[in-house]
This record gives structure tokens, sequence and C-alpha cells, in this order.
């Protein structure tokens, strides 16, 4: 009998029925000589430092090196405390049992880092000895999984996968617990979290947040003159940027009388604009956040349902091309998409003979291809399903779709002493950008007909004016633009060498940089405002306490996601990664520890309840000591976060300064004052002197 084990019971049921194993029993399926089980994600994991003996956060017991690290059944927080899941430990029990009886076991885990490391987690803890072989494959289709079980590899073939993803886990655990704790105990107040790769992408949020504000904004102008020949209109405007407005109305003035711009400079080139390639899982992201508003979790989370479905190939992917044994499948696909109403019309047009071989390179192709299509024709989609399903669908399309020619003409006029420039595009062969009709993609170079010009051509101003412009502040995040960040981390780094060194090295993987932007959510580091990701105040307090710390360096977290790509790759040992793991550890724990000399003074604060008790203060609440007293009050109102200058106004005087921004229930904003009674009730005075409970 053979165990297959999937990680989730939606993926076992498709393999199961595809096996013949029918008949249900208790947390697996069972049949055809096949006993499938499943996992729920990660049924096993690191022990935490209870598990150690380790209670509460003691500095003495810091920096926490386990040797070894034990595994323990996941926990789920349950009042104040964590406890081992119920339904984790009784999903062991079965997996356990069918282990124990099995002569062999298929891992069907998702063919990645963390899939591998959720089975041979499960492997360990249960002390299983028994041999196994990986299901590797792309997509869930009937005819994948069944060539997967005809084609099955060696579970040692995927041991350099497992290090990585070994190494990967500890270090996260190492960095996160110690830093974290560290960090708590030099704070003296609060809860806080560090972590190996969420700390860096804080800061830098935290850091252009900080170069937007503190940004001096300066006025300058520009002339712009409206030209027609041949019937054509066309614009230009000044090379010379003006610091004042009269300088620039004057220049107009003498312009306007001169009325004629002569042709200087002109030249002409035709460009073979390259189609995209297939997405991987970071560029849908990227796209899905501009055009749909999505945030990088949402678009993980449907890809992942529609690969449930079977209708894409597996998401998490780092990669953008195919291996050459696929492009045969390419054109099956293109005649798929032509029984869809959406896509009959684009598909009529395109040559199925002469598709674009650009996306086919077997040495770009990581563990999975880019994302496809696959033959199964969705129905009954979501909203958004569906736009995500059309995005990878009309990026197949563009992908093996022709060049986009164009023909670019830079064009230099003077009027006068003063030169003007424009560019003309022409699209010669839309190719590609005819799938969506789209010819442009940055607003600086729109689609602009010129009429035929050559030096010397004198062209008549039709009309003319002065632009005031302000030079712009570095643009705040997006979670389009923090995972181009985030991808390309290793372009952020001033130095040369370090930078040529890991080059095309990001912070964190496709698969785990959702689940990063998310974490900063969740610990209320950062906050969305509309598609804007902004650091809360607890956010830029915590980047001002570590952004000198090695913690914060994207040079170090994309050093480590090279050394795990080595690992995986068997160019370098985990011992070795985790020899320096555990050294950076030591010496960043003492770091955080030393910030304690440098926190904050928190204010000495009397309750105004009980009038004898000193307050707690913590991030979201001030409270008396007293718990007979139970004074309370929370910092954050109507979406404002009240600062410790707010509470100390507030407290010793009464009232705080103008709050200005609040938000309302019904989402509108307004401005007012927070006072406090004698007994400690807070109330709303408006600036008009009225008062609202």
């Amino acid at each position: 009998m053979k165990v297959v084990i999937a990680e989730k019971p939606s993926v076992a049921r498709e393999i199961a029925i595809l096996l013949g194993a029918t008949e249900k029993k208790e947390g697996y399926l069972m049949g055809n000589g096949y006993q499938v089980t499943w996992a729920f994600g990660h049924l096993v994991s690191l022990a935490m430092p209870e598990d150690y003996g380790i209670n509460g956060f003691q500095r003495e017991t810091l920096p926490i090196l386990p040797k070894p690290f034990l595994l323990t059944v996941r926990k789920v927080k349950k009042d104040k405390s964590y406890v081992r899941d119920l339904g984790a430990m009784n999903q062991l029990k079965i997996i356990d049992y069918l282990f124990k009886n099995c002569e062999s076991i298929v891992v069907a885990t998702d063919a990645g880092r963390e899939g591998e490391l959720i089975f041979r987690y499960i492997y360990e803890y249960l002390n299983c000895t028994k041999p196994f072989e990986r299901l590797w494959i792309s997509s869930l289709t009937e005819k994948a999984i069944l060539n997967g079980f005809n084609n099955l590899k060696p579970g040692k073939d995927f041991d350099g996968l497992h290090q990585a993803a070994l190494g990967r886990s500890r270090a996260d655990w190492l960095v996160g617990i110690n830093a974290s704790q560290a960090l708590t105990i030099a704070k003296g107040s609060g809860n806080y979290s560090l972590g190996r790769v969420q700390t860096p992408i804080l800061a830098i949020i935290c850091k252009r947040f900080l170069e937007n504000k503190s940004f001096v904004s300066k006025q300058y102008w520009q002339i712009e003159v409206e030209h027609r020949k041949e019937f054509i209109d066309f614009k230009s405007i000044s090379t010379l940027k003006w610091e004042g407005r009269k300088q620039a109305e004057d220049a107009l003035k003498s312009l306007q009388r001169h009325g004629i711009a002569t042709v200087i400079g002109i030249e002409i080139k035709t460009v073979n604009e390259q189609p995209p390639l297939l997405f991987d899982l970071t560029a849908l992201q990227k796209e899905a956040n501009i055009k749909l508003n999505l945030s990088a979790e949402e678009t993980l989370n449907i890809a992942q349902s529609l690969y449930e479905n079977k209708f894409i190939s597996y998401p998490r992917t780092g990669s953008k091309y195919i291996p050459e044994d696929m492009w045969v499948e390419v054109s099956k696909l293109i005649w798929i998409l032509e029984e869809m109403e959406k896509f009959k019309e684009v598909v009529a047009k395109m040559k199925i003979g002469r598709l674009n071989k650009r996306i086919v390179n077997d040495l770009k192709v990581t563990d999975h291809h880019g994302l496809l299509i696959t033959d199964k024709v969705p129905s009954a989609l979501s909203a958004k399903e569906k736009a995500i399903y059309e995005m990878i669908a009309y990026r197949l399309l563009e992908a093996v779709s022709p060049v986009c020619i164009k023909e670019i003409t830079d064009v230099v006029f003077q009027v006068i002493h003063y030169d003007f420039e424009l560019k003309g595009i022409k699209i010669i062969d839309a190719g590609w950008r005819s799938i969506k009709g789209s010819f442009s993609d940055e607003e600086k170079d729109p689609i602009q007909d010129l009429p035929e010009l050559k030096i010397g051509d004198e062209v008549k101003i039709k009309a003319s004016r002065v632009l005031e412009k302000k030079t712009r502040p570095p643009a705040l995040y997006t979670e389009a633009s923090l995972l181009a960040a985030m991808e390309n981390a290793g372009s952020q780094i001033e130095n040369d060498q370090e930078r040529k060194a890991i080059q095309n090295v990001g912070i964190g993987t496709p698969a785990t940089r959702a689940a990063i932007i998310e974490i900063l959510f969740k610990r209320e580091y950062v906050k969305r405002d509309k598609k804007l990701l902004l650091p809360t105040e607890k956010g830029l307090k915590v980047y001002e306490l570590v952004k000198d710390k090695n913690i914060a360096n994207v040079i170090l977290t994309s050093k480590w996601e090279l050394a795990l790509r080595k690992i995986e790759n068997r160019e370098s040992d985990l011992a070795t990664f985790e020899k320096e793991i555990e050294a950076f550890t030591v010496s960043l724990t003492q770091e955080i520890l030393d910030l304690a000399k440098e926190v904050e003074r928190l204010p000495n604060l009397i309750c105004p309840k009980c009038k004898v008790e000193k307050v707690f203060i913590r991030d979201k609440l001030v409270k008396c000591k007293d718990e007979k007293c139970n004074w309370v009050q929370f910092r954050n109102i109507c979406g404002i976060q009240l600062s410790l200058v707010d509470l100390e106004t507030l407290i010793t005087n009464g009232k705080t300064s103008l709050l200005k921004g609040l938000i309302s229930k019904s989402g509108k904003k307004f401005d007012a004052f927070i006072v406090m009674s004698v007994s400690g009730e807070t109330s709303f005075v408006f600036p008009d002197k009225k008062k609202k409970r």
C-alpha cells in the first residue's frame, strides 16, 4: 500500500479520484492500492521558547539558540497563551498510522520550498523512515497529475530544497524570536515584533515616507507651444525651466511676437518593442494591484483558488518562461481561449503557425514555469477570479504575439534662442499591443502623430502658454511598487561590488512576499490609505529604533536569500549558513538590548479616575495600575493615534490640542478637541463649542 500526502484536503480529493481511491475514511481516502491523506498547511512547526522551558521575556535568557531545534504540533492562540491545535493533532495521528503501515510514501505537497518543508517536518516529527518519492507538477489537471505519477522523482533529489527550507525556517525563528523579545524588553512596555524579512521591508516603507514628508517642493515654469502643419496638431515644450514666473512670461511674450519655430534637430528611429513575458507571481500581483486594486495576498489567494480548480498552472512561481517541451501545448491553449466569447475575436486574428517563441527558455525555468491557463475552460467564476484569469490569458496571448514596431521621432525646435523638444510615436505594426489595444505604457510617451518634418522647416506657433510645475517628492509606496522594490532589493544598494554580488536577488520569494506585507498590517506597523502604504506611529517608532541596525539592512537579507538559493542548488551547506545566522543573532540581540538607554521617556501620569495610582502606557491603551479602579483610555480615537504629548495634555490639563482628520463612523472627516471630565470620561468638543458624547 502506498500513502500519498497532499498539502490540503481539496488537492488530496482531486488526486484520489484519479488514482481510484474513492473509499472515504476518517482523514484519508482509500482504494486501488493507495491511501491519500492530507495536511492542513503546517501541521508541525519549530517549537517555541516555552517548549524549551523559557517562559516570558527575560533579558538573561537571550539570545535563545536551540541545540537541537525541536518540533511541535501546530499551536493556536487561546486566551493569552498558545495551545496545541486539536484538529492538527488528530490529523497527525491519522498520518502516523498510515505511515507506519505503508510500504512507501508519495509526497504531493505543493512543489516548492514551503511545500517541501510541510512534509519533511511531519516526516521528522513522526520519526518516519519509510522511503518516499516526489510528485512534482505545475498544474492540477488530470493530464498533469497522471503524468506526474508516471514520472515520480526520488525524494533525495529534493534534499537541497529541504535544506534551504530548513535554513529559512530556522533563520526566521532565531532572528524573529530574539530580536522581538529584545526590543520588547528594551522598550519596557508594549509588544514588538522584528523579523529577518519584515523589518527591512518596514525600513524601506518608513524611509520613503520620511523622504516624501520632508521633501521641499520647488516651483518652476516651462513654456508649452502648440503647432499645426498639414492639418496635424502637435505640441512641444521648452527644455529650459525658469525659476520665476516673470522670466517665463517675458520669454513667452518674445516667443509670441516671433511666431515661428524652426526645426534644428531631428532623429527618427524604428524600435522593435518585444512582447511581455508570462507572469510570475510577483508580476501578477503588481499588475493586479495597479489595474484591479487587489492586495498581494488577495491576488495570491485568487490565483491559488484558480489553480485548485484546475484553471491555471501553479501560481507560486518565480519564472516567466516555459521549457521547450511545453511549447507544443501553447497553441492548444490558445484554441481553448477561442471557445470563450471574450477572446474569440482576438484569437481569430492570431497567426497560430507563426507564434513568437520568446517565452521558451529551459535555462530560465526555475521550480515551475511561467503562469499559464490550462485546458479546462472556466465556468462560474467570481468577478475577481474572472479578472485574474483573463489577465493571465491576455498575457499568454501577448507573450506569443509578434513584436510591436514603432517609429519614434525626436524633434528639437528653436524659437529665437530657446529650444523646444517633442517626441512623436507612430505605430508601424501593432504586433502584441493589438491584443488589448493598448499602445503606450507611460504618460510621458503618449502616441503623437507628426507631419513630415526636416531640418530647417519653419512651423507657425498656433498657441503658447506658461505651465506652472513643481518638483515631485519620491512617490510613496503602493503594494505594486513595494513588490517591485522587494523583487529588486539588490538594486537599492549603493556599493557597486555588493550590488553586483547579489544582482537579481530580492527579499523573500514570490510565494512569501504577500505574507510579509500582511504581517506588517497585522503588527499595525503599516496601514493602507487607498492604494498607498503608510507607516503607523508604531511602525515609525520601531524604524527609528532599528534603522541603523543590521536587521533593517536590505543588503543582509538579500545576501541570505542568495545563500538559501546556493543551499537549494547544493553549492553551499546548511551548517555554514546556520553558523552565520547564529553569530548575527548574538550580536543583534545585544545591539537591541542596548537600546534600553535610548528609549523615549514615558510621562509619569496619575490616574484621572482614582487620583491615586499611576497609569500604564501601552501602544493601544492607557490604563490604571489598580485593577479595582478599572480606568482605561484607548489611544486610537476615530482613526487618530493619541501621541504621548496628547495623552499628557489630556490627563494633566483635561483637554487635547485640536485633532484634525478624525473619521466618523460614516467615513466623514472632522476636527475636534478631546476633553476629559473629573471622573476620567472623555468626549468631543468641536471648534464651534458643541459637545458630542
